[in-house]
């Protein structure tokens, strides 16, 4: 990873008045420190200098040596496709809520800035999923997720049958409200509340997570990273699934039609500033250990 950005790209949640007041302090900054600076075209704010770039949110990242995303995990959901696809690596800044990947705190942002523009930072490589639904005539869709693929009946009043398979070969039939394929990174996400384990990141694994399932003894499992999970409707069901990546709806899964997601050949790139530590983040984000005595936790 090259520890010189002169090409630094600003995407972030503009309906959020501290992201855009966060966005023109760096721009400011980089621009102060001989970097050029990109940002979105749909900016609002009126603090940035005239010599900012303003392109489309969905070219940005192709202009940048490094993408700045300012907002929660949606915003960096958003962002990371965008860069993975660019190829360009990704620094989070924290307008959000819960921050598990947008980590840096708007009141350490510029101290984190110094310290990533003298190259000093920490890289962690994230596996991103592809899904492709390929309908009977082998007509294709597909999606990109950072955290997970999901499908979810479009029909909420009952349950629908579905059956997976990995690697080709017969996994199980499922009864339930849906299911949701994820990444390490997604595993602290929705397959989290549907009793999926946490995964660390650098672990090669996908986790397939069914959601309410029928059968109590139908629990998330870990594969491969390698695999390849195929989902098909039950035939005699007649039910439509609708397809999502990180939340965001490609298509729909009918009766014939199949869900292949596998891992894709992107990566994203995460740039952390220095000191980043995952357990520290799990720790903070789901707060483990509170309530204990004084003395109980490690020195």
């Amino acid at each position: 990873m090259q520890s010189r950005f002169d090409k630094i790209a600003l995407t972030g949640n503009w309906l959020d008045p501290n992201a855009i007041e966060s966005a023109e302090a760096m721009a400011t900054y980089l621009e102060d420190h001989g970097r050029s600076v990109w940002i979105g075209g749909d900016f609002p704010g009126d603090g940035l200098s005239d010599s900012v770039n303003q392109v489309s949110e969905d070219d940005i990242a192709q202009h940048a040596d490094l993408v700045i995303a300012v907002g929660g995990d949606g915003t960096m959901l958003r962002a990371a496709r965008r860069a993975a696809m660019a190829g360009a690596p990704l620094l989070g800044v924290n307008r959000g809520r819960l921050g598990f990947l947008a980590d840096i705190s708007p009141a350490d942002m510029l101290a984190a800035l110094d310290h990533v523009l003298a190259g000093d930072f920490l890289v962690d490589e994230r596996m991103l999923l592809r899904a492709r639904i390929v309908d009977g005539n082998d007509q294709t869709i597909a999606g990109l997720a950072l955290n997970d693929v999901v499908i979810k009946r479009l029909d909420s009043g009952r349950m629908f049958e579905f059956q997976t398979y990995v690697d080709g070969r017969y996994v199980n039939t499922h009864g339930g409200d849906g299911f949701i394929v994820a990444t390490p990174t997604g595993s602290t996400a929705y397959a989290l509340s549907c009793g999926g384990p946490i995964v660390t990141p650098e672990l090669d694994a996908i986790v397939l997570a069914p959601i309410c399932p029928h059968t109590l003894s139908d629990r998330p499992i870990m594969i491969p990273g390698n695999s390849l999970t195929e989902i098909r409707l039950r035939e005699q069901d007649g039910d439509v699934a609708a397809v999502c990546c990180d939340g965001e709806v490609i298509g729909q899964l009918g009766p014939g039609d199949r869900l292949q997601v596998t891992a894709a050949d992107e990566k994203l790139q995460l740039i952390h500033p220095p000191g980043h530590d995952f357990y520290e983040v799990l720790r903070g984000k789901l707060h483990w250990g509170r309530g204990y005595r004084s003395g109980y936790e490690p020195n």
